[in-house]
Order: structure tokens, then sequence, then C-alpha cells
């Protein structure tokens, strides 16, 4: 089951809020809060209705996502099939270059053969990809044909 992610820029911390009320502003079920209780979010008391402070509720969410978070090693790619960072299959990475100097690194996970994709600035590239040959590409402009 896919996790959604919150968007707990919308939570005020300086304010309470009940159970239903946390459901309704973060767009989840209220079963889900009350998981998130059970599984650490801290309650102001124990009695009905449950309030949750707002700043206690955003520290929470926050903490939760950042322990998410995967950053890829130097060498590596983010794999979406394994979701684990990858080297890229036989040292193969092109870049696809667009406007601006920023573009896409491209190459094929080495255990499920599926492409990766990282959005990556030209200059960054030996740090990024140290020891691996980078092929670059110019991207086409597409050309519209009329009828």
């Amino acid at each position: 089951m896919s996790q959604k992610r919150v968007d707990y820029r919308r939570i005020k911390k300086h304010r309470s809020y009940t159970m239903e009320e946390v459901a309704r502003l973060l767009r989840v079920h209220k079963n889900t809060v009350r998981n998130w209780l059970r599984d650490g979010l801290t309650a102001m008391n124990d009695s009905r209705p449950i309030l949750i402070q707002g700043e206690v509720l955003k520290a929470y969410l926050q903490d939760r996502q950042h322990k998410t978070k995967r950053p890829c090693p130097q060498g590596t790619l983010y794999c979406l099939k394994c979701r684990v960072p990858r080297r890229p299959a036989m040292g193969m990475v092109d870049f696809v270059q667009s406007e601006g100097g920023a573009g896409n690194l491209l190459a094929v996970c080495e255990v499920c053969e599926t492409m990766m994709c990282r959005r990556a600035r030209k200059d960054a590239l030996p740090v990024i990809m140290p020891g691996i040959e980078v092929q670059l590409r110019q991207v086409q402009p597409r050309l519209c044909e009329s009828p």
C-alpha cells in the first residue's frame, strides 16, 4: 500500500486540534490520526475530546517524513522499482541537458534493469558521479508539423 505524503505546512503551530480536525485538515482518515497517536504522537491530555497541539503535530510529521528519506550516495541513482539507491549498470550514464545548464541523468539499474533518473546540474556531475564517464546528449527540439 502506498503512503500519501502529508502536507504539514497546513498546520498552525499555536493552535490545538481535535482528531477529526487533524484528519480534515490533512485530508487523511481519522484512523490514520489514531495510528499516529499509537506510534508516538503525544496528545495534550488523556480526556475526550483528544486534543493535539499544532506544534507537536508538525514536529512529529516532519520527523516522520525525514526518517523515510534515502539520500543517494555518490555514484548512485535512486531506482523506483527496487526502492533503494543503485549503481548504474556497466557504469553507463547519460546526461540529457535541458535549458539553463541543468538536466537529467539517465541510467539502467544493475539489479532490475529498469531506467533510473536523477535531476542534476552539469557542473555538479563530477561530484555526483565520480569515476563514471557521463555521456552528454543535447535535447533535440521538437518541430511542430502543421496540417
